[in-house]
């Protein structure tokens, strides 16, 4: 349901008013620790070595070549510029990335896992997508419902790039543009509900996100997975109102169940009469029940006048005939 803390800001001053300067202080604060990521949990330092020793054996080989062709500092000069060449024309891409290779400015191919050869200042690589599936954290500030109430939503989305090519030739910057999207889906979407009917629809809310985010995102070769929300604050005012509300529905609840119960008992208390009033026996057969259950479960002795004595015979004499 809705976050019990607070709805923004810090805690009111004296005179029951929040200064506004500290509330916008505490609010990027609550941001920025919402906003700090995990540090990952694989590593490209294969790649960079990889990249560092295709360096190094180039810088020999260009030193051994140009010590044998022109010796002196020219030689030094050939050894980098062999190394610099040998490492653009082989790459590492690790299991979960590919690169996107461009050639004389036109895309020419997709490369990847593994080793990748390119040609020198023709072809270059201009970008290398993580294909992993990619947790994003997004909120809406201040948004309004359609009842014209603030709220503050903090979501998070799971998305990957499906294809490289159309991350990297069809958007200037995927990432931000797929977080800024979200943002801007979650307000369209917020924006058409009422407050009460963000407690109860948070599976459909999270399933509208998530259709007008991957609507856009699908021309930038990014899918969409899912899309959660993590928490609604709603002003404190506010809580405390529909608190209120909600637990007038309860109390209201809890007395037209009292009322229906106590309907049926009286229905079959009448059931019940007219039974008795049927057959003189079924009474007289009750009275010695009561009788029996009080007996048994108090002891002691009772003292039972003539006439419902009588009717006990009777009632005894009934059972005989049946």
């Amino acid at each position: 349901m809705f976050d019990e803390k607070p709805g923004v800001g810090v805690p009111d001053d004296p005179q029951g008013k929040t200064d506004a300067f500290d509330e916008g202080i505490a609010f990027a604060q609550r941001k920025s620790k919402d906003k700090a990521e995990p540090k990952r949990t694989t590593s490209r330092n294969g790649a960079v070595l990889f990249s560092a020793v295709v360096f190094l054996l180039g810088c020999v080989v260009g030193l051994a070549l140009g010590w044998l062709l022109f010796p002196g500092p020219w030689a030094v000069i050939a050894g980098l510029v062999v190394g610099a060449v040998f490492a653009m024309c082989v790459r590492v891409t690790m299991q979960w990335e590919r690169a996107v290779v461009m050639r004389l400015g036109k895309f020419n191919r997709v490369a990847g896992p593994g080793v990748y050869f390119t040609i020198p200042i023709v072809e270059f690589t201009t970008s290398v997508v993580d294909q992993r599936m990619r947790c994003t954290y997004f909120s809406g500030e201040r948004i309004l419902t359609a009842d014209l109430v603030p709220v503050d939503v903090d979501a998070v989305f799971f998305w990957t790039v499906w294809d490289p090519r159309q991350a990297c030739t069809e958007v200037e910057n995927y990432e931000s543009s797929v977080s800024r999207t979200a943002q801007a889906c979650m307000r369209d979407v917020i924006g058409s509900m009422e407050i009460e009917e963000m407690a109860t629809r948070r599976a459909q809310i999270d399933a509208e996100i998530r259709d007008q985010i991957a609507t856009i995102t699908e021309q930038w070769g990014v899918s969409v997975a899912t899309v959660k929300i993590r928490n609604i604050i709603i002003p404190e005012e506010l809580q405390d109102a529909m608190s209120k509300a909600a637990q007038a529905q309860r109390e209201r609840d809890a007395r037209v169940i009292l009322a229906e119960v106590e309907r049926d008992i009286s229905a079959m208390l009448v059931e019940a009469a007219n039974e008795y009033d049927a057959n003189e026996h079924a009474m007289q057969l009750r009275a010695m029940h009561a009788v029996n259950d009080s007996v048994r479960e108090h002891g002691g002795m009772i003292v039972v006048p003539s006439s419902l004595g009588d009717s006990f015979g009777n009632a005894a004499d009934f059972l005989k005939r049946l």
